[in-house]
């Protein structure tokens, strides 16, 4: 790489952070202070643009950079993120998107503690939910480390610390002076720019190879260094009855995991109506899903076209298979379109990891002000403090996402979103769905299945591969590992719903069948919605 294509990149990314930063100024002047207009932007957004917004924050590093990363090494395997973030949608616009947006005020916690005792549901859905945020911020950050490396051309830990931290410190102000406003224009702003970038590299791709798909999968059969293999199952999760296990636990976390995840949760009470958050999804499935289609794609051309030596050379984990692409497509080193291509992406992806982040943030910081802090203080203290401690929770978030990004920054953040959709999928959907649909739901079951999911997934994740014992795990040089799995989806989401039961049938407490009654008719029909 050239000091020309660094410098074009940083000039595109400047300039992206200088149009957000001006939205940013733009949206703080006008907004007027309220909870409402922080945490949901006033509800004045249509559903188109709510749905770019909610592709925005759902289309993360993990999907720009990750998904294509593990395509390029893995073939067919690296398929099940694709299928499964794709899958996931059904679930949200079947069960969440209209029943949330009805039962909701700004958070996940308002839909569960709608018919129970407040205070120790909203602790427990708070915790959840802030600890996801974080896991899934900590992915973020690990692609904007990949990202400078490859630009820079070097891999020292200081220039991606002082990368990690500069992006930190970004969504802190979004988040502080924009609120929800200034950060959906700018998932809309940032959603416009992938999906237009990605049309072109998909369009470059399909002319290299002459429209050929079935030629593009056998190049990167033979460039991958694994033949045939690679198109076949098994490459990744082929290796015995714990890779198949792994398998299934990713596939579960992916698929259910999209439902409890509190930043795209928060996005359906950005509109008016509960119609117009269902329209909302319906847009975000059909942009979402264009772009898989187009990801998958780019993933075996990056094997097809840069070949899998040099793509696990600049990253093992695959993470800058799409810079790389770009790069090559564009006519390499010698030639001015392969620096300025590759300077389109790298700023795009800049600019995906800056928009999700963001959106993350302001949702975790929302759990903090509204659901943890709120509920300790008294009624008459909540409105106007509650703004002021999600901006100071945003800056807290930040610094710790940052530390952990930094010590996971040689991890695929594909792989590190999975761990975030296992804990969501464990904890946030079995008390979403009891509280939405089960008539005796009770109080400490709803506190127990969160922490029932909530713990067993964090405790498995800290004795898996991905913490110790292992050449790529966060501390190689020792080893605690007494859980075999990678994600721990297939026993912490059975957990969390027997959890939520057990708490349930051993409970005292008789549930209020008036306040279901209430709940199911304000889910189904809107009366009485925020």
């Amino acid at each position: 790489m050239t000091s020309h294509h660094q410098t074009l990149t940083l000039v595109l990314f400047s300039v992206f952070v200088a149009v957000t930063l001006g939205i940013t100024t733009w949206v703080s002047r006008r907004r007027h202070g309220s909870a409402e207009e922080f945490y949901a932007g006033g509800r004045l957004f249509t559903p188109l643009e709510n749905g770019f917004a909610i592709s925005g924050d759902y289309l993360s590093a993990a999907s720009f950079l990750g998904v294509a990363g593990l395509i390029a090494l893995y073939g067919y395997d690296g398929l099940l993120y694709a299928v499964g973030f794709l899958v996931a949608w059904l679930l949200v616009l079947f069960l969440a998107a209209e029943l949330v947006r009805n039962c909701g005020r700004f958070t996940l916690a308002d839909v569960v503690a709608a018919r129970m005792s407040e205070r120790p549901v909203r602790i427990a859905t708070g915790t959840s939910s802030v600890t996801v945020s974080v896991l899934y911020l900590v992915a973020q950050m690990v692609g904007a480390g990949s990202l400078v490396a490859l630009l820079l051309g070097r891999t020292s830990a200081a220039a991606q610390a002082w990368t990690v931290i500069g992006v930190g410190a970004l969504m802190v102000i979004y988040v502080s002076l924009g609120g929800m406003r200034a950060t959906t224009w700018i998932q809309i702003v940032k959603a416009v720019l992938m999906l237009v970038g990605t049309i072109a590299l998909t369009v470059m791709v399909l002319v290299r190879f002459h429209g050929d798909f079935n030629q593009l999968l056998v190049t990167a059969a033979e460039r991958s260094g694994h033949g045939m293999r690679y198109l076949a199952p098994g490459l990744r999760y082929g290796g015995g009855w714990t890779a198949r296990l792994d398998f299934i636990s990713l596939g579960l976390a992916l698929v259910f995991g999209t439902a409890g995840l509190p930043h795209i949760l928060s996005r359906f009470y950005t509109v008016p109506t509960a119609r117009a958050a269902r329209r909302s999804t319906v847009w975000s499935i059909g942009l979402i899903g264009g772009f898989y289609l187009m990801a998958i794609i780019l993933g075996f051309a990056a094997t097809a076209v840069v070949g899998a030596d040099t793509l696990r050379a600049s990253n093992a984990a695959g993470n800058t298979a799409i810079p790389l692409l770009a790069f090559d497509l564009g006519g390499g080193a010698e030639s001015t379109g392969g620096p300025v291509l590759f300077a389109v992406v790298a700023a795009v992806a800049f600019a995906t990891i800056l928009a999700v982040v963001a959106g993350i943030t302001l949702s975790s910081s929302a759990s903090v002000a509204h659901d943890l802090y709120a509920s300790l203080r008294r009624p008459a203290a909540k409105v106007r403090s509650e703004v002021t401690v999600a901006r100071v929770a945003a800056a807290f978030i930040g610094v710790v996402a940052i530390a952990l990004g930094l010590l996971a920054r040689n991890l695929n953040v594909a792989f590190l979103v999975g761990l975030a959709f296992a804990v969501a999928a464990s904890a946030n959907l079995p008390a979403l769905l009891y509280s939405l649909f089960w008539r005796g739901f009770t109080t400490r079951g709803a506190v127990w299945s969160v922490y029932g999911g909530l713990i067993p997934a964090l405790i498995l994740v800290v004795l898996s591969p991905v913490v110790s014992g292992s050449p790529g795990s966060l501390f190689p040089d020792v080893d605690f590992q007494y859980f075999p799995l990678q994600n721990p989806g297939i026993v912490s989401i059975p957990l969390g719903f027997l959890a939520g039961w057990l708490g349930t049938v051993t409970s005292d407490e008789v549930a209020d069948e008036s306040k279901f009654a209430e709940t199911e008719v304000r889910s189904l029909t809107g009366a009485g919605a925020v």
